[in-house]
């Protein structure tokens, strides 16, 4: 499959609706990132670790702010702050640059709402949470359907999912194969979807993706180590790595 350029722009968003969808849509995924990003085995966060000062969407200033801090105590709650918003906006500069069925659009904005805080949850902790991971891969998978059952063909949603399924096993491969040493099953039910939207562009898309997501890991990792900021045996969470790699890939193929 030959992949080309739109030949069209889309109309520019005005900036008063994406301040009016920054506004909306960091409170829950910081409180999704701040809720999720515990050790595993550990339950649920739902407030303030300092003093329990209650935190949730009935309360969000000011801890689901920009600000991230703490209505009682003032302490730090959460991602960092400003981190979220940052992310939301560089997902929707992604989103308007994609000349893509309105289904598939919606399957990269579902993904990608699912990916800010997986991306911070397991920068945070090390860990992918199930209860993130498998609606993302569902709903892009099942938005990606829509678009095939409203236009796109079969044959772009057959490859996705092929793309998404491979790719996902590849990853547990690792993991059955050298264990801690290899990727994380929560990286496998991540790549679910990342595979899915590089498969709706091609066989050649995923191969990108992932060039994309292990150079960005080697450079980071790279100049990490020359800071001393790690070791050589220390390890790096690959999930921010894969939905960066993914975003720019998708970015690169429009």
């Amino acid at each position: 499959m030959t992949l080309t350029r739109p030949s069209a722009a889309r109309p520019a968003t005005r900036p008063w609706v994406r301040l009016a969808a920054v506004l909306a849509l960091t409170p829950p995924l910081r409180l999704a990132a701040l809720r999720h990003a515990v050790p595993p085995g550990t339950p649920r966060r739902s407030s303030c670790a300092a003093c329990a000062a209650p935190i949730g969407l009935d309360r969000p200033v000011p801890a689901l702010t920009p600000v991230a801090r703490c209505p009682r105590c003032r302490a730090r709650v959460g991602p960092p702050p400003g981190s979220v918003e940052v992310a939301v906006v560089a997902a929707l500069a992604l989103l308007a640059t994609l000349d893509l069925p309105p289904f598939a659009l919606l399957a990269v904005g579902w993904w990608l709402g699912w990916a800010v805080p997986l991306t911070l949850v397991d920068a945070a902790v090390h860990r992918l949470p199930d209860r993130l991971t498998y609606p993302a891969a569902a709903g892009t998978w099942l938005l990606l359907g829509a678009a095939a059952l409203t236009g796109a063909g079969p044959g772009p949603w057959v490859r996705a999912t092929l793309v998404g399924l491979a790719l996902a096993a590849g990853f547990a491969a690792t993991t059955l194969l050298f264990g801690r040493h290899g990727f994380g099953l929560g990286d496998a039910k991540l790549a679910l979807g990342a595979g899915a939207l590089l498969g709706w562009y091609g066989w050649a898309a995923p191969v990108l993706g992932l060039l994309l997501t292990f150079l960005l890991s080697a450079l980071v990792s790279g100049i990490l180590l020359a800071a001393r900021r790690v070791r050589w045996s220390s390890h790096l969470p690959f999930g921010p790595f894969l939905v960066v790699g993914t975003a720019v890939a998708l970015a690169l193929l429009g």
